[in-house]
Formats: C-alpha cells, sequence, structure tokens
C-alpha cells in the first residue's frame, strides 16, 4: 500500500526525472486550460497528481498524472469507458487506462485533449446522477 502523503504539484515536479519536467508541467496546463475548477490533488505516496471535480481520485477524479523516467502517463479512472478513436490508451484494467506522454509535442495532440474533454463530461455525467 502506498503511503497516503499530499504534497503540491511543485513537490511532485521536484521528484520527476529533470527531462520530464518540462512535459509535466504542459500537461497540468492543458488539464486547467481545459478545465480551470479541476480539483488537484498530489498524493506523494502515489507519485501522481489527481484532476477531478473534488477530490476524491476514484469516484471524483477523471484523470492523473503520473512521471516516469522516459515518460508521463495521462491516466484516465474510467478510461476503459472512453472513446479512443485513435487508439492512444493502454492498459487491460477493468476500469483505468492511460497515455504515455514523452515529449511536449505529444501532449499537444487533439487526440489526447479529446480524451481529457470525454473522461471529464464522463464523471460530470456519472457524479450528477
Amino acid at each position: 500500500m502506498t503511503e497516503a502523503r499530499l504534497g503540491t504539484f511543485d513537490d511532485l515536479l521536484n521528484t520527476t526525472n529533470t527531462s520530464q519536467q518540462p512535459t509535466m508541467k504542459r500537461l497540468r496546463e492543458v488539464i486547467l486550460e481545459l478545465h480551470p475548477s479541476a480539483c488537484e490533488v498530489v498524493r506523494l505516496g502515489d507519485r501522481a497528481a489527481t484532476y477531478g471535480l473534488g477530490p476524491r481520485k476514484m469516484t471524483e477524479g477523471y484523470a492523473y498524472l503520473q512521471p516516469h523516467d522516459g515518460w508521463v502517463n495521462v491516466g484516465f479512472y474510467q478510461g476503459a469507458a472512453l472513446p479512443d478513436p485513435r487508439g492512444l490508451l493502454e492498459g487491460t484494467g477493468a476500469k483505468m487506462r492511460h497515455v504515455k506522454v514523452r515529449s511536449i509535442d505529444e501532449a499537444e495532440r487533439p487526440p489526447l485533449r479529446a480524451l481529457l474533454k470525454a473522461s471529464f463530461t464522463e464523471r460530470k455525467k456519472a457524479l450528477a446522477r
């Protein structure tokens, strides 16, 4: 089980490989451009920042950023239910999927933005029920 220690995005960035820090920053900017009111919760034990409609990651969260040495995962808590015509999503979990983003250029891809929008919409509808 991971440690449930909270922190800031800068705390997470400080644990990120320097080659991936610009990608992490840009991905965060993209998410906040699409959803300025997103609730950001950084769980240092998970080494991830969650974005959602509220602070509960598995029910209110729709996306997360998780740095790795050569890429940043943009994860989707309900990714298996998302439309993915470009086949960007990876993973075999019952619900979760992710996209590996290796550069700022990849962070700018319209299909990635479409997944973020779809994930936000899915959570909004699910929580409205």
